[in-house]
């Protein structure tokens, strides 16, 4: 799943750009996780605000 980085760069993108697992940790950590903290947060300020 993870191989060394070969480019003469290691960056950011070329880290990405090992394999679709990486990719797919990556967006949901980014992504997906802040959208469900953002949710159930104002979801808590909507039903104290009742």
């Amino acid at each position: 799943m993870f191989e060394p980085c070969t480019d003469i760069v290691c960056s950011f993108w070329s880290i990405l750009n090992q394999g679709p697992m990486t990719l797919t940790i990556t967006l949901h950590t980014l992504i997906v996780l802040p959208m469900l903290w953002i949710y159930f947060d104002e979801k808590k300020k909507l039903q104290s605000g009742e």
